[in-house]
């Protein structure tokens, strides 16, 4: 995974020479000459004019650039999901992925006294295919729900949420339209709608938007694509992964260097009694996490984070997705996603005072308790000319070599129930 080859890092106007790199695909960089580099985009130009005035920025800093930058990010201006896309989630596999999580969520909410009003807030919604499936299921359940449920996304993107929107009205936004091209993105909520089930849909750029209230936060590969920084141990102490300009025989416009020195986040992030010789660390993950267990605590709620991810176990995972293929990760920027598995224990670790914490737990056993079978077979019997699609959705969510044991189940819950009695949320009984 390391190479040993002499490289040079820039700090301003010094350079610093060191032995070590790290291919942040997993993949070892070739040591052959390459005749020519990766194609250059409109957001690598951006990049090299920032690393040519301030000196290499940190991986984090890139991955944000790449997936967010409002002119040339990934997800800012088009649909990068489904077979037409770079990946497809478990929504736009199976119905049934989403009813068993409204499921979820209405038992905990009576678990929790069933207070008067429910509000869902789901991070990173996608196409809204999540939040249409899960509002069919309070519709059915309206006897239970009654008018309790308010749906509040957290959307960055002006080309998705008026994608969600579509989908969760029935409207249809044509392409090009004012509300994507022009959208206002100053209010709170900076769009508002009306479901067809009937649910007032609200819109927000950041989760402090959301009114207070008793909320359950759902997060669908919410986390993964969230912001990391890369540290590697040296004989020297922890030092930052950077990313630099190429301008050698490299594949790409850009490489990864290692710092000549601490950096502030090397300093604050890394522990001493870390047995990992590289580590990935979400800053951005512990904020939002901490924002939403302060909230379970004082208002009451629940938490369900589902992505793939690990607890506190790998090392490199950023790696990126183009036309449902790997992607190196320095190849074209603003063209492919990138992603970094969520390390669940350094979530653990930012909430633990103020939540109990369940999971991970593997998604195949969570579906199963929340009986996934039983839903299947009513489906089949139900859409006859669509078992072929049914089966093989579910055989995708639950197989352990594609969906089952790759995805995680991992939830925040209040220190104890209405009752003042223990927690055990659904779907994460120890087998």
């Amino acid at each position: 995974m390391f190479q040993n080859r002499a490289v040079l890092i820039k700090a301003g106007s010094l350079l610093y020479r060191n032995a070590n790199i790290r291919d942040l695909n997993g993949i070892k960089q070739c040591a052959q000459l390459y005749s020519s580099k990766s194609g250059e985009t409109k957001l690598l130009t951006q990049l090299t004019q920032r690393i040519k005035t301030v000196g290499p920025i940190t991986v984090a800093d890139y991955m944000k650039e790449v997936l967010t930058n409002p002119v040339a990010g990934y997800y800012m201006s088009k649909d990068v999901f489904g077979s037409s896309g770079d990946f497809t989630t478990s929504p736009e596999i199976s119905q049934i992925f989403g009813e068993l999580l409204a499921v979820w969520v209405i038992y905990e909410w009576t678990q929790l006294g069933s207070p008067e009003r429910l509000q869902v807030v789901e991070l990173g919604p996608g196409r809204g295919t999540l939040a249409d499936d899960m509002l069919r299921v309070f519709k059915q359940l309206q006897h239970v729900a009654k008018d309790a449920v308010s749906l509040h996304l957290v959307e960055v993107s002006p080309k998705m949420s008026a994608m969600q929107e579509a989908k969760l009205t029935g409207a249809a936004t044509s392409e090009g339209s004012d509300a994507e091209t022009n959208p206002n993105m100053d209010g709170i909520p900076y769009r508002t709608a009306i479901s067809q089930t009937g649910v007032p849909v609200s819109w927000y750029t950041h989760i402090s938007q959301v009114p207070k209230g008793f909320s359950c936060f759902i997060a669908h590969e919410f986390f993964d694509a969230l912001p990391v920084h890369k540290f590697q141990k040296t004989d020297k102490g922890w030092r930052e992964v950077m990313v630099d300009i190429d301008e050698g025989d490299g594949p790409h416009h850009l490489r990864f260097v290692l710092a000549p020195g601490p950096t502030i986040a090397s300093k604050v992030f890394t522990k001493d009694n870390e047995k990992r010789d590289h580590v990935e660390i979400c800053p951005q993950a512990g904020v939002i996490t901490q924002e939403m267990a302060a909230r379970i605590e004082a208002d009451g709620g629940m938490g369900l984070i589902v992505d793939y991810g690990h607890d506190g176990t790998k090392t490199d995972t950023i790696r990126g997705f183009k036309k449902h293929a790997l992607h190196d990760v320095l190849s074209e920027p603003g063209t492919a996603d990138l992603t970094a598995d969520v390390d669940f224990s350094y979530i653990r670790e930012m909430v633990q005072q103020r939540v109990c914490t369940f999971g991970p737990v593997n998604q195949n056993l969570f579906l199963q308790q929340m009986g996934i079978e039983t839903r299947l077979k009513k489906l089949l019997t139900a859409q006859p000319e669509q078992h072929k699609d049914l089966i093989s959705g579910y055989r995708m969510l639950m197989d352990p070599e594609q969906m089952g044991e790759r995805f995680k189940m991992f939830s925040l819950m209040p220190k104890n129930r209405a009752d003042g009695s223990p927690y055990n949320p659904a779907g994460f009984a120890i087998t």
